[in-house]
């Protein structure tokens, strides 16, 4: 099953009333902005949090560095990085290739071409993998439909079938939680400033061109920056990185 939850990030912060208070879930940390928020709020519903990355040859694997980072601001009890090479080798994708990361899409698919295909489905396929290992039956994902520029593996309709797909092959139930489904990227900025993740986000990677600073020009640079202006609040990795 999955769990989504009101476009209204106080409404994301609320205490759920599903038994978690003594549970343990596993967050999909890529180091970035949403990620890092959704392990704050895991955090906060649930007893144990460990977190997953994925080396999938990106261009800008210093996210990977990033989500190690965030996961031991944040208390993670454990940090796992799975490989994966076989995205890069299929290619069709700016963020696996030489290819210039551009906001405009492609005419033969109609969509971005930072579009890594089958990405998330591979992410939450192998995620649930891991998480039967631990035993544990709750994850977090950062995907979000309202923004989700056009990748349509970030719908809850996506979402919703990969849990059936995993409960179904391997006879493991497990909640995909996805509290960031329905916010806007400033109503995500409230969410994670109101669980204590300011200093972690200030560790956080969002640039697809792996710059550091960050570009502040590729897609997600401008979403990033734009959903902080929107929240009226300053960015912790500009700041940090100014006072370096």
């Amino acid at each position: 099953m999955t769990a989504n939850y009101a476009p209204d990030w106080q409404m994301a912060c609320a205490t759920y009333n599903f038994a978690m208070s003594m549970s343990t879930a596993l967050v999909l940390c890529s180091g970035g902005q949403d990620s890092t928020t959704c392990l704050a709020w895991a955090k906060a519903h649930f007893t144990t949090v460990h977190t997953v990355a994925f080396d999938y040859q990106q261009r800008h694997r210093i996210e990977l560095d990033s989500a190690a980072k965030v996961s031991q601001f944040l208390g993670a009890a454990s940090h796992r990085v799975i490989p994966i090479n076989s995205l890069a080798a299929l290619g069709g994708s700016a963020l696996t290739s030489s290819e210039t990361v551009e906001s405009v899409v492609r005419p033969n698919t109609g969509l971005p071409n930072t579009f890594v295909p089958g990405r998330n489905l591979v992410f939450l396929t192998l995620a649930a993998a891991y998480a039967y290992q631990l035993g544990i039956h709750d994850m977090v994902t950062g995907v979000c439909q309202t923004d989700y520029a056009g990748y349509p593996d970030c719908r809850q309709v996506a979402i919703d079938a990969v849990a059936q797909s995993i409960a179904t092959g391997m006879d493991y139930p497990v909640t995909i939680h996805t509290p960031l489904m329905n916010l806007t990227k400033a109503e995500t900025v409230r969410l994670a400033i109101d669980r204590g993740a300011r200093e972690a986000l200030a560790w956080s990677h969002t640039c697809y061109n792996g710059q550091v600073p960050p570009c502040g020009t590729c897609p997600s640079c401008q979403v990033r920056t734009k959903g902080f202006a929107d929240a009226g609040v300053a960015d912790p990795l500009l700041e940090r990185l100014a006072h370096a």
